[in-house]
């Protein structure tokens, strides 16, 4: 529906916020973005672009950029503690796009936060606005009265519908929709940037690794583009070990792999707490929210940057050709809810999971060996065969 003229206020600078101010400028709409932050800069991680989230990205046409800072990898090696060898090698690649219509790509999270910046800068109609403080929102019946400071001054939007895309702790959530507060759940992302030459005799560098132990796991995604390979360790651990740094504090495993991974991380870990929120309401009249600052889960299957792109593929139709923003948001919570519920399921029993000890772990094993290496393309279908401009 080019050339709506509506305006929409996205609160977030986020992958979900531009991803939902791309969507909307697709459809003529006019988008003010503020974020928080001074600059466009986002913690640094590696994700996964499943399929799923994929064929959003190309259809906003950055299929292109996408390529050029990603990793399509060959398949996901899996490594119980003291394993030499892989127990099992997920089959990604040519097995993916062939099942599910689009690639799965592993990248750098500011990577494709900056390709999404990048991306609204030839539209006119996206103002994007940092450094901004001190929200305030009056919703009535026109839409939202938006006030806010940015560099010293202050200014007033009005727009048909505020959508919070501000992340685990939304102000958008806990303050314009009374919402909870996101909770912590005893967990730690330990994580870290390494060259190739320190683990190249120890992963492929070709595939993604995943090593199992008891109370954690860990998951190096090989960036090509960087010549580093992102590591992530999950452990348990307190959320204000964030403001410590340091290295994790693990049992001593006898793993090799794992013993090389630290050694070549040293003290150069970032903690980061890992929080999750679970609302009901996604929002009230014409203020509503979206990806984590509706439904950040844990990180166990890999799908939160995807939920969020997901929902702004479903959302931006919807608040061009419904009758009203409320409207559009109910609809919204219909087809989404269901969806994000059973992913959050899905990736908290994968942490159970993947941190049993002996002797449950050699059951764990066994299952991994007799669905094969694409029983998780079966497995999985449901998720990674969505298809969100369907899914609507």
């Amino acid at each position: 529906m080019p050339g709506t003229g509506k305006t929409f206020l996205v609160a977030g600078a986020g992958i979900a916020g531009l991803t939902l101010a791309l969507a909307l400028a697709k459809f003529g709409a006019n988008v003010i973005v503020l974020e928080r932050k001074a600059a466009p800069l986002e913690f640094g991680a590696g994700l996964q672009i499943s399929p799923n989230a994929r064929k959003v990205l190309d259809r906003l046409g950055l299929d292109d950029a996408v390529r050029a800072a990603s990793l399509e990898p060959t398949g996901l090696d899996l490594y119980p503690v003291r394993a030499r060898h892989p127990l099992l090698t997920l089959e990604l690649g040519s097995a993916m796009r062939s099942r599910f219509g689009a690639p799965y790509v592993v990248m750098h999270r500011a990577d494709l936060l900056d390709l999404l910046h990048k991306a609204t800068r030839p539209f006119a109609n996206i103002d994007i606005q940092f450094g901004v403080g001190n929200r305030t929102a009056q919703s009535h019946d026109g839409g939202v009265t938006l006030s806010w400071d940015t560099a010293g001054q202050q200014r007033t939007g009005r727009a048909l519908a505020l959508i919070g895309a501000d992340g685990v702790h939304s102000h958008t959530r806990t303050s314009l929709l009374q919402g909870p507060a996101a909770q912590f759940h005893g967990r730690l992302a330990w994580r870290v940037l390494l060259p190739f030459a320190a683990l190249r005799s120890w992963i492929a560098l070709d595939r993604v690794s995943v090593l199992f132990g008891r109370n954690y796991h860990v998951v190096c995604y090989p960036l090509s583009y960087r010549n580093a390979v992102n590591v992530a360790l999950f452990a348990k651990g307190s959320p204000d070990m964030d403001e410590v740094g340091g290295a994790p504090a693990l049992d001593k495993t006898g793993d090799a792999r794992l013993d090389a991974i630290l050694a070549a991380a040293g003290q150069g870990w970032t903690p980061w707490p890992m929080y999750a929120v679970e609302t009901p309401a996604w929002h009230k009249g014409n203020i509503g929210i979206i990806g984590d600052a509706a439904h950040a889960m844990l990180p166990f299957q890999a799908q939160g940057a995807a939920m969020g792109i997901e929902d702004a593929a479903i959302l931006a139709p919807l608040l061009v050709s419904e009758p009203s923003a409320e409207a559009a948001f109910a609809r919204f919570e219909t087809i989404r809810q269901a969806r994000v519920r059973r992913v959050a399921k899905t990736s908290r029993s994968n942490g159970a999971i993947f941190h049993l000890g002996w002797p449950l772990s050699v059951a764990r094993n066994a299952v991994i060996v007799a669905q094969g290496g694409r029983g998780h393309l079966r497995r999985l279908a449901w998720l990674y065969g969505y298809d969100p401009h369907e899914g609507r």
